[in-house]
């Protein structure tokens, strides 16, 4: 999934739902802020909509975009 303009050039500046994968305007994002402000991993990359590996362990999480790299998060990761 990529967003495209109006010319059909893929739009860079995009930033998808980490948790749901959608566009900012292609649905309500109130649940995902509240699930991603509760120390949740992303599930989605924001620059590419691709599902992430997501890793959780005890002390945090990390999850990984095969194309964009990994983020982490919590204390112990």
């Amino acid at each position: 999934m990529s967003a495209t303009s109006d010319t059909g050039v893929a739009d860079v500046t995009a930033t998808y739902c980490t948790r749901c994968g959608k566009l900012p305007d292609e649905a309500d994002h109130t649940a995902c802020a509240r699930w991603l402000a509760a120390e949740e991993p992303p599930r989605f990359c924001a620059q590419c909509a691709r599902r992430m590996k997501v890793q959780v362990v005890p002390t945090g999480w990390s999850a990984e975009c095969s194309r964009h790299g990994a983020l982490s998060g919590g204390a112990g990761v």
